[in-house]
């Protein structure tokens, strides 16, 4: 097992800590099939999918979805 390390995270610039968080995200995405989702995830998945054949849900595009999302957050 590797030691850990400190980093100075309260010191980085918030790039700093953006580049910091986009070089984590691409290491990991690249190992992916070390990743494993949590049971509850797989549950949430299941739950949403019933709903959208149900007619419950609906689905947007990405673009729609921000706009969405921007009115909702202002």
């Amino acid at each position: 097992m590797m030691n850990r390390f400190e980093v100075p995270i309260a010191q980085l610039t918030f790039t700093e800590k953006l580049d910091l968080m986009e070089m984590l995200w691409a290491d990991m995405a690249g190992n992916e099939k070390n990743l494993e989702s949590p049971a509850w995830h797989e549950a949430i998945l299941s739950d949403r999918e019933a709903a959208l054949q149900a007619g419950k849900i609906t689905v947007s595009n990405w673009e729609e979805a921000k706009e969405r999302i921007k009115k909702n957050v202002a």
